[in-house]
């Protein structure tokens, strides 16, 4: 076995473990009921994604069962160096558009799909979420916008969040009828954007049923972004 082979390995297994702990946020925050939903992550330096499997139980998922997939969502092995073992389980039915994202938009590293309660609900009625706070100034330098509605099964929904995204600040997507899908640097900041995506869904819908939130200017909304993005933390 060469040494890049063994990095590689080295490296889906890391991804596998981190892939399959991000699941657990997913419930940790109400975000997935069933075996709906599903984290994915790049893998670096290879055109290559792991992604959960179709079907799984949240409470039953494992890192060996997260499936190594390229980025058109076909299953892969391995080459002929060595092979990463595949379990016999077939990718999340969202796998299409997560690769197509990673296809075309080569800065993210992780996609993350929900069907979270409040977001789903603004999806479900095509409307955007608006800028009315100043945490969504912070993570999404703006509204979080609506998508196209398109049909599971092939990349169509992969089109509508590459097409959504490409010219937004916001990492997340309301896809129409369906629910949020977020993006980020790598799986564990597209879940964070997932998280953070509902509970402004939830803030801004109790707002509602108070009277018309106030807007914040377009020009704080800038501030407050770059302020988030490039001096916040440590």
């Amino acid at each position: 076995m060469s040494t890049a082979t063994a990095k590689t390995l080295d490296t889906i297994a890391r991804i596998r473990r981190e892939v399959c702990a991000l699941h657990a946020e997913l419930t940790r925050y109400g975000l997935v009921v069933w075996t709906a939903g599903n984290v994915s992550a790049r893998v670096p330096g290879r055109d290559l994604m792991v992604i959960k499997p179709s079907g799984v139980s949240y409470e039953d998922l494992t890192p060996e069962q997260m499936v190594v997939t390229d980025l058109y969502g076909v299953a892969v092995d391995g080459d002929a160096d060595g092979e990463w073992g595949n379990p016999p389980l077939s990718p999340s039915s969202d796998t299409a558009a997560h690769a197509y994202v990673y296809r075309h938009m080569p800065d993210v590293g992780g996609v993350v799909h929900t069907h979270s309660t409040y977001a789903t609900a603004w999806a479900a009625r095509g409307e955007s979420i608006p800028c009315v706070l100043t945490m969504m100034g912070d993570e999404f330098g703006g509204s979080i916008p609506v998508g196209p509605f398109a049909l599971i099964g092939d990349d169509s929904i992969g089109q509508g969040i590459v097409e959504t995204l490409k010219n937004s600040t916001s990492p997340a997507v309301l896809m129409q009828n369906h629910g949020p899908f977020t993006i980020g640097k790598d799986a564990r900041s597209a879940v964070k954007a997932a998280v953070m995506c509902e509970e402004v869904a939830r803030t801004v819908h109790i707002s509602r049923q108070l009277g018309e939130p106030i807007t914040i200017d377009q020009g704080h909304i800038d501030s407050l972004y770059a302020r988030y993005q490039n001096v916040y933390g440590q």
